[in-house]
Formats: C-alpha cells, sequence, structure tokens
C-alpha cells in the first residue's frame, strides 16, 4: 500500500494539525501563567510546547516523504479538534490532562493499529513513542491541576528544599517565601516541586 493512498496518511495530517493547535493552546496556557507571575509553572508547560511542537515536526517528517521532490499543495480531511479552553489557569490545566488522556488512550493507539495494519512499521513505532510521551503530558497536567486547585503549588504538608530559578536561593520549609530573601524575586520564580520528580 502506498502511505498517500492510506488511513495513516490521513491520520498523520489529522495528527500534525492536532499537534500544531495543542502546542497553542499550550502556549496560551504558558502566556497566562507568566502574566500571573508563575514563570517557573510557565517553563514547566514551555517545555510541553517544545514537545508538542516536535511531534508535529514528526509527523509533517512523515508526510513530506510521500512526494520529498515536490511540493505537496494540500491534504483534505474532515476532523474536529477541542476548543474548550478559556482564560482560566486551573481550569485549563484540567482540560489539558483530559486531552493529553484521549490522545494517549484511544486516538493515538488507533492510528498506531492502522499503520501496524497498513504495513508502516516506522509510523507505527512513532505512535507508540509518542503515546508514552503524551501519557508523561497526561500526567504532569494533572498533577499541576491538582497543585493549583488545592492550593499546594508553593504550600506542602510536610518539609522541602524550595529553590528560587532566578537566583539559585534555597531553603527548606512546608512553604515557599512570598519574596526571595536573597534577589526579591517573587513566589513565581520558586521551582516547583512534580510528582514525577
Amino acid at each position: 500500500m502506498k502511505l498517500e493512498t492510506s488511513q495513516t496518511f490521513l491520520n498523520l495530517a489529522k495528527d500534525f494539525a492536532g499537534e500544531c493547535q495543542a502546542r497553542t493552546r499550550y502556549k496560551f496556557i504558558e502566556y497566562g501563567a507568566r502574566n500571573q507571575g508563575l514563570n517557573c509553572l510557565a517553563e514547566v508547560i514551555d517545555k510541553v510546547v517544545f514537545n508538542e511542537f516536535n511531534h508535529a515536526r514528526m509527523f509533517y517528517t512523515f508526510i513530506q516523504k510521500v512526494k520529498s521532490n515536490e511540493v505537496l499543495e494540500k491534504i483534505e480531511f474532515c476532523a474536529d479538534y477541542p476548543f474548550k479552553q478559556k482564560w482560566d489557569l486551573e481550569e485549563n490545566l484540567r482540560i489539558s490532562s483530559e486531552d493529553e488522556y484521549a490522545e494517549f488512550s484511544s486516538i493515538y493507539p488507533a492510528h498506531k493499529k492502522i499503520a501496524e495494519e497498513e504495513g508502516f512499521e516506522e509510523i507505527a513505532t512513532l505512535y507508540e513513542h509518542i503515546i508514552g510521551v503524551e501519557n508523561c503530558h497526561h500526567m504532569l497536567f494533572k498533577d499541576l491541576y491538582e497543585q493549583v486547585k488545592n492550593g499546594t503549588l508553593y504550600k506542602k504538608p510536610k518539609v522541602v528544599k524550595w529553590k528560587c530559578a532566578a537566583c539559585g536561593y534555597e531553603h527548606e520549609s512546608k512553604e515557599a517565601w512570598e519574596t526571595c530573601p536573597l534577589c526579591f524575586a517573587k513566589q513565581g520564580m520558586v521551582m516547583l516541586h512534580l510528582k514525577d520528580e
């Protein structure tokens, strides 16, 4: 089977578009976090933004292999994409966790299976790798959502080491400082404690 006449080809196009949109939605979250002074949270989200960029790049790379020496004018397909996010940090983290769950639990496994059935093992392997990353994204967004919702982003039930991302100052306490005693950076510059660390 030729890639350009396969369902896998259309799935690659849909998934490229989906990753580009996820990247932009997460960039909105990162932008909102920075506007609220939550710079370290924004940095965490920015890493996910870069991951999504690279997922889109890999899907695009396989699409471009169809006509490597010619311009591929367009690919027509029908798909639906989420537009649930509003300008609310907590809610956007929750929604992002749900969106990532859908990708790793149903969308990408289905596309992987189709790629395998159509004989595109390299593309199936790409999906397999991306599924693992999207699961990590789901868990990260879920953790961040729960911390923001529960007020535990900078307040923990036990003593932890807090570190200023601006100057490196460290202090052990249950709660992060409001203003760094060394460089006077605001609390949003305190590095976060995430479940996977």
